[in-house]
């Protein structure tokens, strides 16, 4: 049997959750979840509404409960999502270098300060060719280890302008993916836009064939959950996915080091 692994979730130590980080791997442990890791929203931009709510001692102490609580039955790994961290990459440097953390994301939620659902309002599809152009610059030079839910526009585009054409950006999509593969920064199979209208993964299955063809080997996959309820969910329609994509291990951190698992 498959040892799942959930790479992406949130508690209330990020800022759109109120979930208890014990409640959560209570029903990990219910729902089959192997290893998980808590990935918490953060940004050092002022005008972020990440920003501020997160408090590191008070993270790494409940992390540390919970550990003491249900390791013998659950890998529990210390991660952070951090928002446009090619942005102010000192004070972000400045802030994570001294943490013990397992696990960086990288994401983009917002363009030129602007949320994103609010940006494909104002641009229409215009604003699909600027996401991923800000995706590019965040693999560039970012400080990170797997990108978070790399076509995430279309969750904000699917139901208004629709789902951004895959052939007329495959150019900027390989050089998004090539450049990670250079710098050893994976992706993840993001599983959230199961669970909602979208109705399809974080990326898509053409961009992770398209990352499986450069090769492309470091991969996570996360349920992106934000309730206790739904850790792990999808992710073994995930790796499913994975699989038929041609991928033959998942990864897991510890101490921002990877390591194959495989199927």
């Amino acid at each position: 049997m498959q040892q799942l692994m959930d790479y992406h979730h949130h508690s209330l130590h990020s800022f759109d959750s109120k979930a208890v980080m014990e409640d959560i791997c209570r029903q990990a442990i219910k729902n089959g979840v192997k290893e998980m890791c808590f990935t918490e929203h953060f940004s050092v931009n002022p005008l972020a509404p990440t920003y501020g709510h997160m408090k590191f001692d008070r993270y790494f102490n409940d992390i540390e409960s919970c550990l003491q609580t249900f390791s013998h039955k659950l890998t529990i790994r210390a991660g952070i999502e951090l928002c446009e961290p090619h942005l102010m990459k000192a004070e972000y440097a400045k802030t994570l270098r001294p943490l013990p953390l397992d696990f960086i994301m990288g994401s983009v939620h917002n363009i030129d300060n602007t949320k994103l659902r609010l940006f494909v309002a104002e641009q229409g599809a215009a604003a699909n060719a600027c996401y991923f152009e800000e995706v590019y610059k965040m693999v560039c030079g970012a400080d990170i280890d797997v990108i978070a839910h790399l076509d995430l526009i279309k969750r904000y585009s699917h139901d208004t302008i629709g789902i951004y054409d895959f052939n007329e950006h495959r150019d900027i999509l390989h050089a998004i993916l090539k450049k990670a593969i250079e710098r050893g920064i994976g992706i993840e199979i993001n599983t959230s836009g199961l669970r909602g209208s979208l109705q399809d993964t974080m990326p898509s299955k053409q961009i992770l064939q398209l990352y499986k063809e450069l090769g492309g080997e470091i991969l996570t996959i996360g349920s992106d959950s934000h309730a206790a309820e739904t850790v792990g969910a999808n992710i073994a329609d995930a790796y499913e996915l994975a699989k038929e994509c041609g991928f033959k291990s998942l990864f897991s951190f510890e101490r921002r080091q990877a390591r194959a698992v495989d199927f």
